[in-house]
């Protein structure tokens, strides 16, 4: 027994020793007055690699060292040099911007963010100058989350562009960001995002505790982050959202949550999720709200058709044939005859074929990845059908579920929809309807199970909670949302206080204003009218 609980819950000595050091405990090393010692050093922690430059200045005495695959060389003149030449500073510490550390390993930090170092013989202070060089794609529009209305601007490689992304829209002081360094190898820069005053204080020390104990070699984007303080690793609901949209962002910024944006990566990482974020889209409130609405109610039914419809037919075919409809029996059996092998088979054969088409789709280029698409939908599709491989109805089927399974606006999401049909399938051609009752009764206890951060995966529907009804299945107009939704943990309820008083005050003054008075008024507005005309 014991030899499993290490292998499923760990070494808890190990977990014990990392708790009693600190991981915020950075290695000291202090520099030397003695320039060569400290250029020795560096050279041996570098490992006396190529494109560690030392520029050695006044006749040895002073030295500059930098990344030369990190710096901008103009930068380094702009900033180092130029002063100096043209006498604006008599010592190089007059030098705006200029920060000075006595440690050579917070020295060497700064060296791979893309800094230059200035020491001189005699002096223990290591003079730190940005100079890196920054090569950014421009801001546009996310692919996998485009919108018919509302902005058409998405995050990019860069962490500085993203959060000056997120401060132009949100012009508040509560605003905070702070840093985190993970990966021991890697070193990435990670930002925790968040709206003080609003957000919940436990919420906040929940994910740094969590971030405060990922120990790994590489972090290398919000993904990786994700395993590590993602509540249930092998279920397969995404627990946190996933977006490159810094509207979405804002919009759940302000609602209380909180973001986890990542140096190199585009994708920001939204937490506590539910179940009901994954299927809203900027689109519905950027749109009059019945119309909200109905795109909602779309995308909801998507689920059910995305999961339950190959296993519903095959059941169909397979166990329930009085369901169909008099007038479909004999068009159904015509177009099943044929096929040599039972609808089980054949459907994972499908199924499998469109995951294929669409996974060559991505990873070739757009003009042939389109061409993939036209080939594996049209020709392959009616050669398969008229060889007698798949029926007709099989195809329109695997069509009308992958398509469901697109209409969802989160990636991660839909690709949950595309897994949970095989399981679905297997019961359906082995039990028919018990077997997908049993599948999607399964589905749903493991949701309601679900966490995020504290929070019911299914909120608000299991806990249910009436008020937060107002932006799940249906989108209410704005102004009634007053309240923040209980599942982002909120410290401030209210975000919308009354809003449209006016009307309410316009029908009072009709009701209290005499008669006579608007009879007179009216005539008084087409007098004027006639003369201006």
């Amino acid at each position: 027994m014991g030899f499993f609980k290490r292998l499923l819950f760990g070494d808890h000595k190990r977990l014990h020793d990392r708790e009693s050091s600190d991981p915020d405990k950075e290695p000291e090393h202090p520099s030397s007055t003695k320039l060569s010692v400290n250029i020795d050093y560096l050279m041996h922690e570098f490992h006396r690699t190529s494109d560690l430059r030392i520029r050695i200045l006044e006749k040895g005495q002073a030295a500059l060292v930098y990344m030369e695959s990190l710096v901008d060389q103009e930068k380094i003149h702009e900033m180092i040099f130029k002063p100096l030449e043209l006498g604006d500073v008599e010592h190089i510490s007059d030098i705006p911007n200029s920060k000075v550390t006595l440690n050579m390993e917070e020295a060497i930090q700064t060296l791979l963010r893309g800094h230059a170092l200035y020491m001189e013989d005699g002096l223990r202070g290591v003079y730190q100058f940005r100079v890196t060089s920054s090569f950014n794609r421009s801001i546009e529009e996310p692919a996998n989350e485009k919108v018919v209305r509302g902005s058409h601007d998405g995050f990019v490689e860069n962490l500085m562009i993203n959060i000056n992304l997120l401060r132009k829209r949100i012009e508040n002081r509560n605003l905070t960001v702070k840093y985190y360094r993970l990966g021991k190898k890697t070193n990435n820069n990670i930002a925790l995002v968040y709206i003080d005053g609003v957000t919940d204080p436990s919420l906040i020390q929940e994910i740094e505790y969590r971030l405060k104990y990922i120990s790994a070699d590489m972090i290398h984007s919000p993904g990786y982050v994700e395993e590590f303080i993602e509540d249930q690793t092998f279920s397969p609901f995404p627990q946190m959202l996933n977006t490159e949209r810094p509207d979405r962002v804002t919009a759940n910024l302000i609602e209380g949550r909180v973001a986890i944006m990542s140096e190199g990566s585009p994708t920001v990482l939204i937490a506590p999720s539910t179940f009901f974020s994954f299927y809203q889209s900027s689109d519905d409130y950027n749109m009059r709200w019945f119309t909200g609405t109905f795109v909602r109610l779309i995308r909801l039914a998507s689920f059910i058709i995305a999961v339950c419809m190959p296993a519903f037919y095959i059941a169909v075919v397979s166990f329930h044939f009085e369901v169909i409809p008099n007038e479909l029996v004999m068009p159904v059996k015509q177009s099943i005859n044929g096929i040599a092998y039972p609808p089980l088979i054949e459907a994972l054969v499908m199924v499998v074929i469109i995951e294929l088409i669409r996974e060559a789709g991505i990873r070739l280029p757009q003009p042939i990845g389109q061409t993939i698409g036209i080939v594996g939908g049209l020709v392959i599709g009616d050669a398969v059908v008229r060889a007698g491989l798949v029926s007709n109805l099989m195809v329109i089927v695997v069509a009308l579920t992958a398509i469901a399974s697109f209409v969802v606006p989160s990636n991660e999401m839909s690709t949950t929809l595309r897994l949970l049909t095989f399981p679905l399938i297997l019961l359906a051609g082995t039990l028919g309807f018990i077997g997908i009752t049993f599948g999607f009764m399964m589905i749903l206890i493991h949701m309601t199970r679900l966490e995020s951060f504290g929070v019911p995966y299914t909120s608000p529907i299991a806990p249910l909670r009436i008020k937060d009804l107002k932006d799940t299945f249906i989108r209410m107009p704005i102004y009634r949302m007053n309240n923040r939704p209980k599942d982002s943990r909120a410290v401030d309820k209210e975000v919308i206080g009354p809003s449209r008083e006016w009307k309410q005050l316009e029908r009072t003054n009709n009701e209290q204003q005499p008669a006579g008075s608007q009879e007179a008024s009216q005539q008084a507005s087409s007098e004027s009218n006639q003369s201006s005309d």
